[in-house]
């Protein structure tokens, strides 16, 4: 058994979803006797419309304008398919219109999961719909009735006992019968059934759950790209194609802010040693990135990871008192606090300095600090981390720039440029 699963790029549209089909036909074709299960994101950039109704929506603001344009997005793919059977596909729009005309809780992040999932349930449908018509038979399946979750709103915590059990019970029959199981990712549930989401880009993480409860046989994520490049076009040329690397290395790409794959991905498939293939839903016939156990490959080539919009903090004790651990645990529960994700950390006799996106709201997080420690920051600063470096490269990339702060380890450097 194989698990795909396709992002929001490759069903963004009428032919797109026919090229996944023809993608799944070939596969097949090739592979007769090895079902599939497809994990499929929502279309296009349904989300980002989603959230907006879901703003609308909190506000008590009107939202069927926004409805609107999210049915018919989705009612146009459906006409230039020439799909018949609308029957599931209005189902999905009336639990929607149903939902909407509740009034909301007090919990912005409950509303948020419960919305925003429509387009994942859109998705599978049509393109469930789609395969019947065009005599692949598949079978459409909730992820939700498998997938169990806390209630950490956007970022829940799969149950892995439970939905193991799920999974056993409930997909892996309907597994054994069908060749194709269509079903949602970023999607889960919590035991009294309320949509859970699994943070932002899980969809990659849903198949790798998957993957790990039906021991399958591979993973292959299709995206708009020939696989894993060993840095991003839009800031270096010349990029390198990783054909394959290990699943440690990947790991920390992914910490590092590499974007082609989900942080959370890769943990489930290296406990049971399940390759995972990053390939071009344009070019399907490529070869990719293998992304497997093996570490004989990784330092074959340097990789290049640069954030931009990055904000550089440094906390001082009033009392120019050492940084010890009474004040980075009050330094971290501020951050906790206040949701903040650190990039790079680091930390002298009596100073403590932190990076950071520049998408928090800056003057307060300094306000939780006033009262006990001396702020200073630099907005518009760069972090560029480099895996597999040598020093000929590290000055090529930073001549002529102001090196704000540097870190290396044998395997990686990190340095903030201003």
């Amino acid at each position: 058994m194989k698990v795909f699963k396709f992002g929001g790029a490759s069903v963004k549209n009428a032919n797109a979803v026919k090229n996944v089909v023809t993608i799944l036909s070939s596969t097949l074709k090739n592979d007769k006797n090895n079902p599939l299960i497809v994990v499929v994101s929502a279309m296009g950039k349904t989300t980002n419309l989603l959230e907006s109704l879901v703003d609308a929506y909190y506000q008590s603001k009107p939202t069927q304008t926004i409805v609107d344009e999210f049915k018919s997005f989705h009612l146009n793919i459906v006409d230039e398919l020439n799909i018949k059977d609308l029957s599931n596909i209005n189902i999905t729009f009336q639990q929607l219109a149903y939902k909407l005309s509740l009034p909301h809780s007090d919990n912005y992040h409950f509303e948020y999961d419960q919305i925003v999932s429509f387009g994942e349930q859109l998705s599978t449908k049509i393109l469930a719909e789609y395969l019947n018509q065009t005599h692949l038979k598949a079978t459409w399946f909730d992820a939700r009735e498998v997938i169990k979750t806390n209630n950490k709103w956007r970022e829940a915590k799969v149950n892995w006992e439970l939905s193991q059990t799920k999974y056993d019970d409930i997909l892996l029959p309907k597994v054994r019968e069908n060749k194709i199981i269509i079903t949602q990712g970023f999607i889960g549930s919590t035991l009294t059934n309320h949509t859970t989401t699994l943070g932002r880009e899980g969809s990659d993480f849903s198949a790798a759950i998957l993957a790990y409860f039906s021991n399958a046989e591979s993973v292959t994520i299709w995206k708009d790209v020939p696989g894993m490049l060993n840095a991003d076009p839009k800031y270096f040329k010349g990029t390198v194609l990783l054909t394959k690397i290990s699943f440690t290395e990947a790991i920390e790409l992914a910490y590092y802010g590499a974007s082609v794959i989900h942080p959370k991905t890769i943990q489930p498939l290296k406990k049971k040693d399940i390759p995972l293939y990053i390939k071009s839903f344009i070019k399907p016939n490529e070869g990719g990135t293998a992304i497997q156990s093996s570490t004989k490959y990784d330092a074959k080539v340097a990789s290049f990871i640069f954030k931009p919009n990055q904000v550089l903090l440094s906390v001082t004790p009033k009392d120019f008192s050492f940084i010890i651990e009474d004040n980075l645990k009050d330094i971290f529960a501020i951050l906790s606090d206040e949701n903040v994700r650190v990039n790079l950390m680091q930390n002298s006799a009596v100073s403590f300095s932190f990076l950071i996106d520049d998408k928090y709201n800056l003057q307060q997080i300094i306000t939780h600090f006033k009262n006990d420690y001396l702020v200073k920051y630099n907005q518009n600063v760069e972090l560029l981390t480099v895996r597999h470096y040598d020093d000929d490269t590290l000055e090529r990339l930073t001549n002529g720039k102001q090196i704000l702060l540097e870190q290396k380890t044998r395997q990686t450097a990190r340095i903030v440029l201003g």
